[in-house]
């Protein structure tokens, strides 16, 4: 029996506050790894051995490499590194997975699906350090109840709010115009401020050295991206680059269009969060579902079902605004959270005695489903990360 409560939803209150890194940040790349490396086990698993079994990869550290950027075209001086870790099952009964070739494909993969300017042969070193996990949470995976693996927490929140909208629509615009301005990198950052009806941003675009001529058309290619910007947001106020120091020579110039390859480090956890966003603004969970199993890991599981439960409520007529938190304990049934909130906005500022029923109503649906969650989260269908 999960204890239950509902509770009223403030409206947000002052300045807002919505970041958004894009494909190519090092902290992005580090989810996005990690998460692409559990899908990749999941599908060995389940081809060698009939089932998921016992991992968790959730850990990852990029280090910046070195590079010589100039106008026309530099170069890499030193690769990047990409280091995933975590605790993975790599033998049952004297079957083995090769874990060293599914790590390796899994990350040049995504490198050549995602960075066009990023050679995985040529400016990263690609390694891990897995292990086999402990005893005791093998042991719990192992049981026939699916049993949760940690003591830990999800929350979601629904709908989006407008600059929460217009910071994703910002990173969309500038990825869908990279091929008609071919100067703008995969590796975006976008921040929002929306205070007193005015919203400012501050986005950063890495550029690409060789599409750039001399400084004119780095600036040309600045004023691009402010015009991507200001077609999404027109009433907005907004600065590309705000680090660039022509005088000194200082502009976010980069040979393969993202930070990655002069120092900037990423790690699993400091991106966006399943919204896809960072919103410090609202309740948010500081777990990072990357990588973690998609049967076990409350981590990961809690936090998609708990962003579904509060999309679906806010649907209903008359809320204006939802939430939701999970909380879990290790060795109870993932099925059974330890506890758990929803929180309403309502319109006329009450909350009708039917929207407790209608909460965990969809609660108890969300939870009875999560063999088709894993599946999707598995298949790629429902983004983990």
């Amino acid at each position: 029996m999960t204890d239950f409560e509902l509770l009223p939803l403030p409206a947000l209150d002052g300045a807002e506050v919505v970041e958004r890194k894009g494909p190519g940040h090092p902290d992005t790349m580090a989810d996005a790894l990690s998460d692409a490396l559990g899908r990749a086990l999941c599908r060995a698993y389940q081809s060698r051995f009939g089932a998921i079994l016992h991992f968790n990869v959730d850990k990852a550290l990029l280090v910046g490499g070195a590079a010589s950027p100039r106008f026309g075209g530099g170069t890499v001086i030193e690769p990047a590194e990409i280091l995933l870790a975590g605790r993975a099952t790599t033998e049952v009964s004297g079957s083995r997975i090769d874990l060293d070739a599914i790590v390796h494909d899994t990350v040049t993969d995504w490198l050549r699906s995602n960075l066009r300017y990023l050679d995985a042969d040529r400016h990263v070193r690609i390694g891990h350090r897995i292990r086999a996990g402990s005893a005791d949470l093998r042991a719990l995976f192992s049981r026939g109840e699916t049993l949760a693996n940690d003591t830990s927490f999800g929350v979601g929140h629904a709908p989006r709010s407008p600059l929460e909208q217009l910071v994703l629509a910002i990173e969309a615009g500038l990825a869908a115009e990279r091929a008609v301005f071919p100067a703008f990198g995969e590796d975006t950052k976008i921040l929002g401020v929306a205070r007193g009806g005015r919203v400012e941003l501050t986005v950063a675009v890495a550029m690409v050295d060789r599409h750039l001529a001399d400084h004119h058309a780095y600036e040309d290619a600045r004023a691009n991206a402010l015009a991507v910007i200001g077609r999404v947001a027109p009433s907005a106020t907004a600065v590309v680059n705000a680090a660039d120091d022509p005088s000194a020579g200082r502009l976010y110039l980069t040979v393969t269009g993202t930070s990655l390859e002069a120092g900037d480090d990423g790690q699993v956890g400091r991106g966006n969060r399943l919204s896809g966003l960072i919103t410090p603004c609202r309740s948010m969970s500081l777990e990072a579902p990357a990588g973690k199993n998609p049967v076990t890991h409350v981590g990961k599981l809690y936090n998609v079902l708990a962003a579904q439960i509060a999309d679906r409520l806010a649907c209903r007529d008359g809320v204006l605004e939802a939430s939701c938190l999970l909380v879990s304990r290790i060795g109870r049934p993932v099925r059974e959270p330890w506890f758990a909130q929803v929180r309403l906005r309502c319109e006329g500022g009450g909350m009708p005695p039917e929207l407790e029923q209608a909460a965990r109503a969809e609660l108890e649906l969300a939870l009875t489903d999560l063999p088709a969650l894993t599946s999707a989260l598995v298949d790629g269908t429902l983004r983990g990360y």
